[in-house]
Formats: structure tokens, sequence, C-alpha cells
């Protein structure tokens, strides 16, 4: 074994122009690999955290008009959502988590001690927090103490607190809305959020709900009234919409989605309105952007994956080819090998191991070239959605898992070939 892989070194170091030649295509098929693969992982990852910057798998409820009878009910009627739809849709439906509401007011006048500015601001109990990633710089979170007791005290998102308060540390501040004094306990950490339903929270500032509605109710809307309902689905929900896809004869936009469906039966009977009428509320799941992009992303990765292997396979044949070339040049050698006693084992090792180690040294130095560039890139600023170049285990797995199979595929058969010739016809070859 140790000659056969000594010879096999000595006849790639014997012809180094066209051994680099071979090399460099299976070198370039597996930094295709990788590179590519890392690539779509990069989207996929940046997706899931533009997604989380809002709020990853929840539903966002507005009221809106019906356009269909029901109860005696005409027409047109204004569904206006309160927080008894809120205890409602806790109590009484069986795909939704948790829920929470949200009482807003835009045009707030706000002063703090430093500047004036004009606001947007929200009312939301303690577990809207987590359902749309209220994630704070310092300070802390609502409790269900400040919703009990009304507390005003205030958290405010970075782009705002700069605004109201430059770049001052500002737990402990006092903030006046509309004249009223509001305590600071949070700063809301930077978020990178391209999607949001009425602002992004860079310029928000959140308010305990039973606060909000004291201070700035809707002037709208009787007492009670809500702007939205924010829920979050049971995991289940958000695991059975890939089935619900697969299984539609319908325009998507047609579709009535579970976690939609199961909202509307429950409002419809605190309403009195038709529970197939879609137009009584509307709703945005974003599981349903999620489950989308996902699978774009998932067909642009194995489209990037076929390409990678393509490359890769194509790298192989001109290693295939080389080794061919190799036998029909070393025939007579052959032949004086297998006159002085070498076994048809011996001769298919030798030619098997020269094309293998061609195979791994070039895949070897392209996945280290590969990885290297995907880190460089990673230096730059990445844009939206894109989390950088990001080579997962499973890439690296399939990655080399390819190289061997192609090594193993394309020194097979020109070893093969060498082993087979016959020693006295080897000897009478003439180039």
């Amino acid at each position: 074994m140790r000659e056969a892989l000594v010879q096999s070194l000595q006849n790639l170091r014997a012809n180094k122009l066209r051994s680099f030649l071979t090399m460099f295509g299976i070198l370039w098929g597996m930094v295709s690999v990788v590179v590519l693969s890392a690539m779509g992982e990069g989207f996929q990852q940046g997706n899931v955290k533009v997604l989380r910057e809002l709020g990853k798998n929840i539903g966002i409820i507005w009221g809106g008009r019906t356009s269909m009878q029901a109860g005696g009910e005409r027409a047109g009627r204004v569904i206006m959502l309160t927080i008894d739809d809120v205890r409602a849709l806790a109590n009484e439906s069986s795909m939704v988590a948790v829920v929470s509401p949200e009482l807003q007011s835009g045009g707030v006048r706000a002063k703090s001690a430093y500047n004036a500015a004009t606001v947007g601001i929200s009312g939301v109990e303690p577990q809207y927090q987590d359902i749309r990633t209220i994630e704070l710089e310092y300070g802390r979170n609502f409790n269900w103490q400040d919703e009990e007791r009304a507390s005003r005290v205030a958290i405010v998102g970075h782009d705002v607190a700069e605004q109201l308060f430059g770049k001052r540390y500002i737990l402990g501040e006092v903030v006046t809305f509309n004249g009223i004094s509001y305590t600071v306990v949070g700063k809301i950490r930077k978020k990178e959020q391209d999607s949001n339903y009425s602002g992004p929270d860079n310029n928000k500032i959140f308010v305990p709900y039973a606060t909000m509605a004291k201070d700035m109710p809707r002037r709208d809307a009787d007492p009670g009234a809500v702007s939205n309902i924010i829920v979050s689905p049971k995991e289940w929900v958000v695991a059975d919409l890939p089935r619900t896809l697969e299984t539609r004869t319908r325009r998507i936009e047609d579709i009535d989605w579970p976690l939609e469906k199961n909202v509307r039966a429950v409002l419809s009977r605190h309403h009195g309105f038709d529970p197939d009428d879609k137009d009584a509320i509307a709703m945005w799941d974003t599981s349903l952007n999620t489950l989308m992009f996902d699978r774009m992303i998932g067909h642009m990765q194995v489209f990037f994956t076929i390409v990678g292997i393509v490359t890769l396979v194509l790298g192989g044949i001109g290693v295939m080819n080389i080794m061919l070339v190799a036998v029909k040049e070393r025939t007579r050698e052959i032949g004086v090998r297998k006159a002085l006693g070498a076994t048809t084992a011996q001769i298919q090792r030798q030619f098997f191991f020269e094309g293998f180690f061609l195979t791994m040294l070039s895949g070897g130095a392209g996945l280290l070239l590969a990885v290297g560039l995907c880190q460089l890139v990673n230096l730059a600023k990445m844009p939206a959605r894109f989390a950088g170049m990001l080579v997962s285990w499973e890439s690296g797995v399939l990655a080399l898992g390819m190289l061997v199979l192609v090594g193993v595929v394309t020194s097979t058969y020109p070893a093969r070939k060498a082993a087979e010739l016959p020693p006295v016809e080897a000897l009478r070859f003439e180039m």
C-alpha cells in the first residue's frame, strides 16, 4: 500500500502542469458547491433574523366591514375590536397560544427636559413584548404589576430616544405625553426592521395598555376599543401550514387559512357576523410570509447545490479523462510491471490512488479556499435579509461526500482499464 501511495505521488509530480490543470476543475467545483450553499444559507438566516425583528409567526388583526348579512344585521357594518375580543381569543381559540391588545395613538406631543417631538405611542400588555420581539438595550420590560396599577412608565424606541434625550442614559428620565408625566424604564435596542404595520419600533414609545386606555383612549370609539390585536399561533398550527399549502386547489390569496378562519369563527360569535365573511376582519399572518420565503430560499438552495454538484462532476470527468490518457501513455510501463510480476490488483490500486489523490487534494484545496472566501466576504457589511456567507455543517458534509463519490467514480474506471491490459499486448504497444 505504501509503495502504491509513493508511486502515485511521484507520477503526479512528474506531470505537474497536467495535474494542476486537472486539479483546477475539481477545485473550482468544490468552491462552487460550498460558496453557493453558503450563499443560500446566508439568505435563509438573514430572512429569519429580519422576520424576528417584527415577530416571527404572528398574526395582526384589525376590524373590518361586513360584506354579508347575518343575524338580521345588514352588510356593511363596521366591526370594532375591543378588549373583550382579546379575552375571547385567549379563552376560546384552539389555535392561539398568546394574545395581546394594542392601543395606538399617533401625533402625540412628547417632551423631555432636553427636546420635544411628535411621536406614536402603543399601549400593550406584557406578553406583547415577547410576541413582537421588543428587546431592550437596557432597563426592564413591563410586568403585570405595571398593568394592574396602570403605572405611568414607558419603554422608548432607539431613534426616538436619541431625538428626545440625545446620547444620554435615559433610565429614570421623565417624559410627558400631552402634558402627562411618564418615567422611562427601558430603551429598545436598535432594530434593523424592514417590515411593519404601524411604523418601525425604533420610532415608537410603548406604555402599559391599562395606562394608555386611561390617559389616551380612542376618541372615535366606545370605551374598551383597541386599535388591533396581536396573536401568536400554537406551534402545531405553523407546522401544519405546509400541508395546507400542498393541498390547495386555488390561488393562494383565496385560501381560507386555518388561523384566520379560527380567529374569525371566535370573533363572529361576539360580533354577530357570518364566520365565512372574510371582510369582517382583516388579518396579516406573518407565518405565511415565513413559509413562502422559506420555500423560495429552499428552491434557490437546491438550484445552487445542483449547479455546484454539476460543476464538481464536470471536474471529475476531467480527472477521468486525464487518467485515461495516462493509462494510454503508460501502456508499456503497465506491460513491464505485469511481466515482472505485478498483479492486476496492484496495477488497479496504483491508478486508482493516482486519480483519487488528484481529486481529494484539489477538493481539499477548494474547500479551504471556499471557506476563506466566505470569511473574507463576511468582513463586509451585509444587506438586509442576508446574514453573510454561512458554511453550515450540512453543506460541508454534502461537499465532502460528493468529493469522495466523484473521486471513487472517476478513478475506478481508468484503474480497471489499466489493470485489464494483457501484458503481451502492452509490451507490443508503441506510442
